[in-house]
């Protein structure tokens, strides 16, 4: 974070100094959330969870040279005390921002989000000092403590915006008000919190509202809800994707034998190849997303291509290919999952196993609604069109209806089964897994099958 003195904060923030005995002390190292991971200099914020309260823990991170402690009361060392932490959290990560010259970079969509940031910040990292979302930190909470991480020499700012409904996306770019917005995707993820389509897009595009009119809105044109985003912005508008009208596109698109996109992409400065190191067709659009905003901030098409080629998964858990010494190929992409991402992930699978045995370890995609069964059964029906030799469905009801859409889709043998748990599933694997065989993991992030590809990882075939 830039320095700034507690007595600065406590304005910021609008808080009350307490057993301070020097308010020019300046904050000069991280703030975090967890007092574990207090630096010398820090800001430890004190949030109330469910389980622990990070007020018992003030001490500690005094001791372990906070410079200071952002709680809701006097905790007995030098604290700032405000009635929201978060908010407080919030209006620290705007004063910081406000005072920086970087180019702040948004992005949201139903999918994708993750995987285009990566690639957006190690194209934009080449150009200058650039700092992005670790992860998936994309709430109230995660983006301050993202942006506040930036210092005078940051020169791009790359956050990632996620939504639980109507107005998240407006709260989050008041905090750190965008130059540059790109809206990816509007999905079916969340669709049982927000009710439709319709109501995703609304939230979505939230984002290019906050555009000033000197910015840019960068719009996906292959898809409708997204393209028709271009009249809700006073910002000019650029258009990525594989359509016509797309200003910054792929031409030729194709996979490799590993199933690694190659494409020839095309930009208003001129056009160059592209083979990512990234497995599945659904990362041309994510990669089109990042290519249009290292083009509006001056890169060539020829820088783009090779940065993009080069460009590696930052994040864990998407699409983390690990090839076994026995020949058994495991994708770990078990860190979330809807149904557009599960499509793409079985698709990537059907490419990278081509003359090879499938298998796709599928459980449950959450926060659906009405829509689940239709959705499971989708791609149930999806994994049998796609001839992947063994579907595994793991877990309760929702992973019964994956089961059941390949048994409707034509599936009667062996070639789909329905497991109880994690477990199961591992047990299952190890006994039939041969050489050779590739393995896809996925579900959404509360199942936790990534306990199924930690363990085939770590063992070897042991079946037929």
């Amino acid at each position: 974070m830039i320095a700034l003195s507690l007595a600065e904060i406590a304005s910021v923030v609008g808080g009350q100094p307490y057993d301070i005995p020097d308010g020019d002390r300046q904050v000069t190292g991280s703030v975090v959330i967890d007092s574990r991971k207090v630096e010398p200099g820090g800001l430890f914020a004190a949030f109330v969870g469910e389980q622990v309260d990070g007020h018992d823990y003030a001490e500690r991170a005094i001791e372990s040279g906070a410079a200071a402690v952002l709680a809701t009361r006097p905790v007995g060392v030098p604290a700032i005390v405000v009635d929201d932490v978060e908010k407080a959290l919030g209006a620290l990560a705007r004063a910081v921002v406000a005072r920086l010259g970087t180019t702040l970079v948004a992005l949201t969509g139903s999918a994708g989000k993750t995987s285009t940031k990566d690639l957006i910040a190690q194209l934009l990292q080449r150009r200058a000092p650039t700092v992005w979302t670790p992860g998936s930190l994309n709430n109230e909470i995660g983006l301050p403590l993202t942006a506040l991480t930036a210092t005078e020499e940051t020169r791009h700012l790359v956050l990632e915006m996620g939504a639980r409904g109507i107005g998240h996306i407006r709260y989050l770019t008041g905090l750190t008000p965008p130059k540059i917005g790109v809206v990816l995707n509007v999905g079916s993820a969340h669709i049982g919190e927000f009710g439709g389509r319709e109501q995703i897009a609304q939230a979505k595009g939230e984002l290019v509202e906050a555009l000033p009119e000197d910015g840019t809105a960068i719009l996906n044109a292959d898809d409708p809800l997204v393209r028709a985003m271009a009249s809700r912005t006073k910002a000019p508008v650029l258009f990525f994707g594989e359509s016509e009208e797309a200003d910054v596109r792929a031409e030729n698109v194709r996979l490799t034998d590993q199933g690694q996109p190659s494409f020839t992409l095309r930009t208003p400065s001129g056009c160059s190849d592209v083979t990512l190191r990234l497995y599945g067709e659904h990362h041309v659009s994510n990669a089109l997303a990042a290519a249009a905003v290292a083009h509006r901030l001056g890169m060539s098409a020829e820088e783009i291509a090779v940065a993009l080629s080069e460009a590696g998964n930052l994040s864990r858990w998407r699409m983390e290919v690990t090839e076994r010494p026995d020949g058994v190929t495991v994708v770990n992409d078990a860190y979330n999952a809807n149904p557009e991402s599960m499509r793409a992930a079985l698709r990537a699978l059907a490419a990278m196993g081509r003359g090879r045995r499938t298998w796709a370890v599928l459980g449950q995609m959450a926060e659906l609604g009405d829509e689940a069964l239709a959705e499971h059964d989708a791609v149930g029906r999806l994994a049998v069109r796609l001839n992947v030799s063994k579907l595994v469905a793991v877990g309760g009801r929702e992973a019964s209806w994956l089961q059941l859409g390949a048994y409707n889709e034509g599936s009667w043998g062996e070639e789909s089964v329905h497991v109880s748990d994690a477990q199961a599933a591992v047990d299952l694997l190890r006994s039939e897994l041969r050489p050779g065989d590739v393995v896809l993991v996925k579900a959404s992030r509360s199942v936790g099958l990534e306990k199924v590809a930690f363990a085939l990882i770590e063992g070897e075939v042991s079946g037929r």
